[in-house]
């Protein structure tokens, strides 16, 4: 009698065994199609950072539709390159990383036109940036980075950049005069602030806090989001939103390494790319419509541009923007509706 039950338990576990055996056979054949592969990408952002957080986003995808077949390590804050973006650019170019995203500021060292979206009043909002990037955009940056290397992935939102300050309300382009601006390190900004007879400055981030309580400047241009990443907020009184320059973070993947990737590894990850980065702006969208409310709580005073107001903006830095204009070709201005 023992006997017998000590085989029909061997026979039960055997069984048990079979169809374990035979569940990870369907698993492997179900994953056939994507090699085993583990690929680096660096991204300049924090572990917080709008672009960090979508990368991520891309590798979950990725990892997990492939059956962990494909792993994508992310490296915020430069790690790779010791912090120098300029150097994670080189690095992606020879292939030394595999991925990267960066802003279309970086990328444009590469190829100026690839700035187009950060010309003055490129897009008046989210909705019409999108609707760009995701049709003529994005084919004109495929053209353009395709022939540094690099094949485009997607876009997401790094936002529009506003004007805040300690000084006074901005509703028409006198108030900006005199005004002690800082603003990030390129000529567009610089001639932008130049044209309303204002004083833009450079300096780092990190600076930005102390100089502004202390007088050193009387405001910045950077975003909604990255002014409340800063606890700016607790310092700057006024706000006016005007969307004066629209910046978006690029992902891309050297061609090389893409080329080495199986078909189906290679739509899965274009796919990945593109539902994280959809994903990414509608975050961005939805967080900078709390942080208004947020700021409107701590007594900051918001200030929303009338058409009419905004053209006045628009007409006297008129003569700067047909200046910048002349940086860029015909094709670069047709992608992105610049007229």
């Amino acid at each position: 009698m023992e006997k017998r039950v000590l085989s029909i338990l061997l026979i039960f576990i055997l069984l048990l065994i079979s169809v374990g055996c035979d569940n990870n056979i369907n698993t492997s054949k179900s994953n056939e199609d994507y090699q085993k592969i583990r690929m680096m990408m660096t991204s300049s952002g924090t572990e917080i950072g709008i672009n960090t957080v979508v990368a991520k986003r891309i590798a979950e995808i990725v990892e997990k539709e492939s059956g962990g077949s494909v792993i994508i390590e992310v490296y915020p804050n430069d790690q790779i390159s010791g912090g120098n973006t300029t150097k994670g650019l080189d690095m992606l170019a020879d292939g030394s990383v595999d991925l990267a995203v960066f802003t279309s500021g970086t990328f444009s060292m590469l190829d100026n036109r690839l700035s187009i979206a950060t010309f003055p009043w490129t897009f008046a909002n989210y909705e019409e940036a999108r609707k760009v990037i995701d049709d003529t955009g994005g084919l004109y940056y495929t053209k353009i980075l395709s022939q540094k290397g690099l094949v485009y992935l997607g876009s997401v939102h790094n936002g529009f950049r506003q004007i805040s300050n300690n000084r006074n309300p901005v509703r028409q382009p006198e108030d900006l005069a005199g005004m002690k601006i800082r603003i990030l390190n390129n000529e567009m900004s610089k001639i932008f602030f130049q044209s309303f007879d204002a004083v833009p400055m450079l300096m780092s981030r990190s600076e930005m806090a102390v100089a502004l309580k202390q007088g050193y400047i009387d405001g910045h241009d950077m975003g909604l989001f990255q002014s409340a990443s800063a606890n700016l907020n607790e310092i700057e009184k006024y706000v006016t939103l005007c969307n004066y320059s629209y910046e978006n973070y690029i992902f891309v993947i050297n061609s090389k390494i893409f080329n080495q990737l199986k078909p189906k590894t290679q739509e899965l990850l274009i796919r990945a790319s593109k539902e994280a980065c959809q994903w990414g702006n509608d975050w961005i969208e939805q967080k900078e419509q709390d942080i208004k409310l947020d700021f409107i709580k701590s007594s900051v005073a918001i200030t929303e541009l009338s058409p009419e107001e905004l053209n006045k903006f628009k007409e006297q830095s008129r003569p700067m923007i047909d200046q910048l204009k002349m940086q860029y070709d015909d094709e670069a201005c047709r992608a992105f509706g610049i007229n």
